[in-house]
């Protein structure tokens, strides 16, 4: 069986990743509270199910996206229950069609390993090389449930502090489309 702990309001005594223990420090900094639990390594949507019944609310999707040269990304959030189209999300934007990041790229843009994308990476982005793109149907949930940065911690936030306080604060404004 899937595990999932009781729902906690304060960060992980022991921080398993940098970008984690930067996630909690800057939530602290903005006073965005926030509810978490810690499970075991969650690498799918179908692990999230739990997660979601465990917080109230339904889990993003975030894709490390990019272009074929390499040249231009994206971290695209969308619905954990919506299938994505490259070719819908590339018109949307009006540029070429994309792909998903290579592996490597993960861990050396995010901050992160394949499975924990998630939209506290902007944190790491300082020269604003991955553009953030919001699904415009993730902005009428009142929560917000993702990833802290590892495979076995995640959270639930109010989306307005994730799109207005928190996005803002990492420098970060991002596209909203329709697809």
């Amino acid at each position: 069986m899937f595990y999932v702990s009781e729902i906690q309001t304060t960060a992980p005594a022991k921080s398993k990743t940098p970008l984690q223990e930067i996630v909690y420090e800057t939530l602290e900094k903005l006073d965005i509270s926030f509810e978490r639990v810690d499970t075991d390594e969650a690498i799918t949507m179908e692990d999230c199910i739990q997660i979601n019944t465990k917080l109230e609310m339904k889990m993003v999707k975030t894709l490390f996206l990019c272009n074929r040269q390499q040249t231009a990304f994206y971290l695209f959030i969308t619905c954990g229950d919506k299938p994505f189209r490259s070719k819908e999300f590339s018109k949307s934007l009006d540029i070429a069609r994309v792909s998903f990041a290579p592996s490597d790229k993960i861990d050396t843009m995010l901050g992160t390993k394949i499975g924990a994308a998630t939209v506290f990476s902007a944190l790491l982005d300082a020269d604003h090389a991955v553009q953030v793109v919001f699904d415009k149907d993730i902005l009428s949930e009142e929560w917000y449930g993702c990833s802290d940065g590892t495979t076995t911690g995640y959270m639930k936030i109010r989306t307005e502090q994730i799109f207005q306080d928190f996005l803002s604060y990492a420098k970060h404004t991002p596209s909203i489309v329709e697809v």
